[in-house]
């Protein structure tokens, strides 16, 4: 019966995508003309127009932003938000000041971090010494810990402004965009030590800056940032030794202002070829010790497949070799030199390459590369690559074709302007269908943000709110591949994560997250002691929006979920485990996600199991996330129930 009852929950979550999918298929037989003429026309009601808009093109609204937009006019808000540096953002400004880390330079952070990274050394080497071991004292332990946490106290920051922002930025479309744009090109905090150092840098310079700038500005400044650049390890990706290279040739090292040790463009022989390893061991030894010296295709390949053209974008695999070759030579300066990009002539391949169908002259450096990212952003796949993504983010999982096409037009029309392309999609009809409302699953992330949001709170300055997106299964650059998180319902709905998601809402509404305060929210503060059925009626106004199913309803008004019945005799059954049953509480499964290695095998084999189990205790959420959740009544409860339905769960 409950299994029943769970399979209704999940209908109820991802219903709407199908029927978008399949009355968008019908549009998708329309000619680009036709969506033209109907530029102006929007099925759905006013109110649920901007409903629409405060949902996509921001992490959820707060109370008031309907009113607030209705006022303003849909249209001129929708402007508004597509010119962030005009809006004021100040209490935002003063509220990131908390991060020491956003503020600080690159160079400085590297440089402490190579100062860690000496002090350890030595540490180990005196506990391999019996004699200092034994001398060391507990100060200097307690030194080599804090010496430690350095690293996760970065990430940490990292992952808190990230959330902060989404909770509390006026400027919330710039922030929609920087979270689209940091998933599609996607890194790693714990691909290794110096990572979460450059992220610093990725989040505050590259991304967001860029966030609704030109495609081809944004590529470069992702292109030359040093976290792209070690995370997929074209910093020590160099020329085959039978290659072509500039050994010098007067030619300076972009970057550093220094020349090349060598003259002229040749093959190496034997000896050039050993003091060619030499000085690569020299340029690499600060990002990646003991690696593989040689050509490497991890950025050429992902370049091609997931940042510009898509896996159907007509390239071939001598392709992807011709453009790793096009970026040999663009690596980092050590970590003790400020760890910024750099290009390295001698390092570089210079001989002839083809990349689809351009011809790259042999004898040059950088341009190489900069021809390449050219010829993919002018790329009508590239246009329509991008087209998609950003249409399946902000209108429904399968756009339409129609839609698609249209806004690849814009895309090639305007040179790659990410404004102007977002502006296409989200004035368009389809954003504005009856099919497209509600239809899209939010993430991890969107739940617990767009909760904050709805609740009224505050930006949180802890690792707390992040900790939650962990558990809930999506921790803040923790996902290891470069493929980024998955950007459909299918994959965030499952038992685990539908049971989880509930009983998040319990625990919101409980207090147990930062800044909720539910007799603060407006419209609530003032019906505590109401009957039942109008504290209903408020709480379905305020955070879903009005909307609600009969099946809804009556959970909120019965208090009984059917997926909470006999949570206590499930929690008996499981002990102490949490986090899906692995042992791992909120705040493990965030740890463990951001410090893993790639081979720490224990590690991963416990997020696996933690990921294959899926959770679903109510025992999941007693853990240091957000402590013990009492039993809810009255308001408070409803408030719960109605953050864990379909409606809220949608957007």
């Amino acid at each position: 019966m409950r299994v029943t009852k769970l399979i209704r929950l999940a209908a109820a979550l991802c219903i709407a995508a199908p029927l978008a999918a399949s009355a968008q298929t019908s549009a998708a037989t329309k000619s680009t003309k036709a969506t033209l003429a109907r530029a102006d026309v929007r099925e759905l009601p006013a109110d649920q127009q901007i409903i629409q808009a405060l949902s996509r093109l921001t992490f959820g609204p707060r109370p008031g932003d309907v009113l607030k937009v209705r006022s303003i006019g849909l249209d001129k808000w929708i402007d508004e938000q597509l010119h962030p540096e005009k809006i004021d953002d100040s209490a935002m400004e003063q509220f990131l000041a908390k991060y020491s880390v956003l503020h600080a330079d690159q160079n400085d952070l590297l440089k402490d971090y190579v100062v860690q990274q000496r002090e350890r050394r030595q540490a180990k080497r005196d506990r391999a010494d019996t004699t200092k071991a034994n001398a060391m004292d507990d100060a200097a332990m307690q030194q080599a810990r804090q010496q430690a946490n350095s690293r996760r106290q970065v990430v940490t920051q990292l992952q808190s402004s990230r959330v902060a922002r989404a909770v509390g930025s006026n400027r919330q479309l710039q922030e929609v965009m920087t979270d689209f744009w940091e998933n599609h090109f996607n890194i790693y905090a714990a691909k290794g030590a110096p990572e979460p150092y450059y992220l610093v840098d990725f989040d505050e310079n590259v991304i967001r800056p860029h966030a609704l700038g030109k495609f081809r500005d944004l590529l470069e400044a992702v292109a030359k940032s040093p976290a792209m650049l070690f995370y997929l390890d074209n910093a020590r990706s160099m020329a085959d030794s039978t290659r072509p290279t500039l050994a010098g040739s007067g030619m300076r090292e972009a970057g550093s202002g220094r020349p090349g040790a060598f003259g002229g463009i040749r093959r190496p022989g034997i000896a050039g070829m050993l003091g060619g390893m030499r000085r690569a061991q020299q340029v690499q030894r600060p990002v990646q010790q003991r690696q593989r010296q040689g050509l490497n295709e991890n950025y050429g390949r992902e370049l091609l497949e997931l940042h510009t053209l898509g896996v159907d974008g007509g390239y071939t695999q001598q392709d992807v070799v011709n453009v790793a070759r096009a970026f040999t030579g663009w690596t980092i300066k050590p970590p003790a030199q400020g760890g910024g990009f750099v290009f390295r002539p001698q390092v570089h391949d210079a001989g002839e390459k083809v990349v689809l169908g351009h011809k790259l002259s042999a004898g040059r450096g950088m341009e190489d590369a900069e021809d390449v990212l050219d010829i993919l952003a002018r790329s009508p796949a590239t246009a329509h690559f991008i087209s998609f993504k950003l249409a399946r983010r902000f209108v429904s999982d399968s756009p339409s074709k129609a839609l698609v096409d249209h806004a690849a037009q814009v895309y090639l029309k305007t040179d790659g302007d990410i404004r102007e392309v977002l502006r296409a999609i989200i004035t368009s009809p389809e954003f504005f269908s009856q099919q497209a409302f509600h239809s899209k699953v939010k993430t991890p992330f969107e739940v617990v943000t767009s909760a904050m949001r709805a609740l009224d709170a505050q930006p949180d300055s802890t690792p707390r709110s992040a900790q939650v997106i962990a558990y809930l299964g999506q921790p803040v650059f923790g996902h290891q591949a470069p493929n980024g998180w998955p950007e459909t319902s299918d994959a965030w709905m499952n038992t685990g994560a539908i049971l989880n998601r509930i009983n998040f809402g319990m625990a919101a509404a409980a207090g147990r997250l930062p800044g909720v305060n539910i007799s603060a929210v407006p419209a609530l503060d003032t019906i505590q002691s109401a009957p039942r059925e109008k504290q209903v009626d408020a709480v379905v106004a305020t955070i879903l929006n009005g909307m609600v199913s009969p099946d809804t309803r009556a959970v909120l008004l019965s208090g009984e979920h059917p997926l909470l019945a006999g949570s206590a005799e499930r929690e008996a059954g499981s002990g102490k485990r949490e986090a899906g049953g692995d042992g791992m509480s909120a705040t493990d499964s965030a740890e463990a996600g951001m410090t893993s290695q790639p081979g720490d095998e224990a590690v991963n084999a416990r997020l696996a199991r933690g990921k294959q189990n899926g959770g679903g205790k109510r025992a999941a959420l007693q853990g240091r996330g957000l402590g013990n959740i009492p039993q809810l009544n009255g308001l408070t409860q409803i408030v719960g129930l109605a953050l864990g339905s379909p409606e809220f769960q949608r957007h």
